[in-house]
């Protein structure tokens, strides 16, 4: 395994990095306040992004396989052939971050705006609820800008809980019951809950909140909280530092919650105790989204390079329960990965939150480690294969 580089090191670069973070921060764009739920037929039918133009859609319900991926550059969702490309999209909203389906078929997606809920089969958005957290401003793009990010379904289908950024401050989760399509609760969080999961048996709900250097634990139901610091660097450079958590993975075998950093230490914490112990990676790259497989198999997006000098490129890390590693180089920066019902695909969205991103998705042979690309929406952030 490589060397683990010295921190100080590692500190220099986010401080080179610190003046374009700050930048990025004010060109954030803020516009008019969210409404109501809008359920207007005109929005729905809207006009699909480019890449869905590609090729003729199928006839009659959405097949499985389809992948679903969120626009944040279109507000749109684009269902997507893995064979074919893009043949689809609805509106969904401002900016659409993360989103997740269900097994009756409903995709939940988290905009600026509120929660999209999106009919698969029938390819149209059904409503979108409104957030009642208040101090997100009004719908905007960026990455900075307030409203949805991750989201996530109860395992019985009957809440959708999605972590709602509020700029400046600490964000929220919020509960939406999935029948009444209202916000029954929002629990306070911490800073851009850029992820969020659930425990497999649906008695906790855990937000990765990014610019404060933890998890924090939500009970469903009291919605009490507790907060488990993860900053396997230390959390010198706050808000400046790239060395921040992104995305979590729960393990099937025993809930603990897996989040990659860099390429070089996968943090696996105990969400009971609150204790983390580090193991190491060898991509060598600024990681951000992960999946999990149900035999343990943990998937990591890395996004680049934050020192060119000494880091390697965008990569995706496929680790065995065991801890081996197979590195995959892929061509531009990635954000998020999901992969096919038959685990020998995986799909790693090309939106990434960052300059650098590119409108499409990799599409990875598992088996062969080849690699091809495949128009995709604008901006694809969140995935998910029906």
């Amino acid at each position: 395994m490589r060397r683990q580089r010295p921190l100080a090191r590692r500190a220099a670069a986010l401080r080179k990095a610190l003046p374009a973070v700050l930048a990025s921060v004010l060109l954030v764009v803020t516009g008019c306040s969210a409404g109501a739920a809008d359920d207007s037929a005109a929005e729905q039918a809207g006009s699909p992004s480019p890449a869905a133009k590609k090729v003729p859609a199928p006839s009659g319900r959405t097949p499985g396989g389809t992948v679903l991926v969120a626009d944040f550059g279109a507000d749109t969702v684009t269902f997507v052939d893995p064979a074919r490309g893009a043949f689809d999209s609805v509106r969904v909203g401002t900016a659409p971050y993360g989103l997740a389906v269900g097994d009756d078929g409903r995709a939940w997606v988290a905009t600026a705006e509120g929660v999209a809920v999106v009919d698969t089969a029938e390819r149209k958005r059904i409503t979108r609820i409104p957030y009642e957290t208040e101090g997100i401003g009004g719908p905007a793009h960026g990455e900075y800008r307030g409203g949805g990010m991750g989201i996530a379904l109860a395992p019985d289908g009957r809440h959708a809980y999605v972590g709602v950024n509020r700029p400046g401050g600490n964000g929220t989760v919020e509960a939406i019951d999935t029948h009444t399509l209202k916000v029954t609760g929002v629990a306070e969080v911490g800073r851009r809950p850029f992820d969020v999961d659930i425990a497999r048996d649906g008695r906790a709900v855990y937000a990765t909140d990014h610019d404060s250097f933890d998890v924090t634990v939500v009970t469903p139901g009291s919605l009490h909280t507790r907060r488990i610091e993860v900053a396997p660097y230390g959390t010198e450079g706050g808000l400046g530092s790239w060395l921040k958590p992104h995305y979590t993975a729960v393990r099937p075998s025993d809930g603990k919650l897996l989040l990659p950093f860099e390429g070089e230490r996968l943090a696996v914490v105990d969400p009971e105790t609150a204790r983390s112990r580090i193991e190491k990676m060898a991509a060598n790259t600024h990681q951000h989204g992960v999946t999990i497989t149900g035999d343990g198999t943990l998937f990591a997006v890395g996004t680049g390079p934050i020192d060119p000098s000494r880091d390697d490129g965008p990569s995706l890390t496929v680790r065995t329960p065991q801890g081996r590693e197979k590195v995959i180089p892929l061509d531009g920066a990635h954000e998020a990965v999901e992969v096919s019902a038959d685990g020998r695909t995986a799909y790693v969205t090309g939106g990434f939150t960052r300059d650098g991103y590119w409108n499409g998705i990799s599409v990875v042979d598992l088996d062969s480690g080849t690699v091809r690309r495949l128009a995709a929406g604008e901006r694809p952030l969140g995935i998910a294969v029906l």
